[in-house]
C-alpha cells in the first residue's frame, strides 16, 4: 500500500471552486485501479487551505493515475488555483484502521 498527505493552498477566494475540482477528481479516481481511498479535507481555521489524503494499492498505481487523461484534466484545472506547490507533502505506508481497505491478492 502507499499513501499521500498534502496541502494544497487555494489562491485567496478560490477555495471552494478548488474543493469542487478535487471531489470530481475523487469520481475519477474511483474508477482508475489501484485508488483505494481519495479524501479531501478542509481545516477550519484555513479558509485557503485543502487537504488531500491518497491511497493506492502502490506507487505505481498512484504514478499510473497521472497519466489518466481525466485526471490530467483535473490537474489543469486546478493548478490555476493553488498557490505553489503542495506544501507538508507526506509519502506514507498504511498499515489498518478503521475504513481501511483489506489489500488485494
Amino acid at each position: 500500500m502507499f499513501a499521500l498527505f498534502g496541502k494544497l493552498t487555494a489562491t485567496s477566494g478560490q477555495r471552494d471552486e478548488l474543493l469542487e475540482i478535487l471531489l470530481d477528481a475523487a469520481d475519477i479516481v474511483a474508477g482508475v485501479d489501484g485508488a483505494r481511498l481519495y479524501l479531501v479535507n478542509v481545516a477550519a481555521d484555513d479558509p485557503d487551505g485543502v487537504f488531500v489524503y491518497e491511497v493506492w494499492d502502490s506507487a505505481e498505481a498512484h504514478r499510473a493515475s497521472l497519466e489518466v487523461e481525466a485526471v490530467r484534466g483535473a490537474i489543469s484545472r486546478a493548478m490555476p488555483l493553488v498557490v505553489g506547490p503542495p506544501s507538508g507533502q507526506l509519502t506514507l505506508t498504511p498499515v489498518g484502521g478503521l475504513g481501511m481497505p483489506e489489500p488485494e491478492g
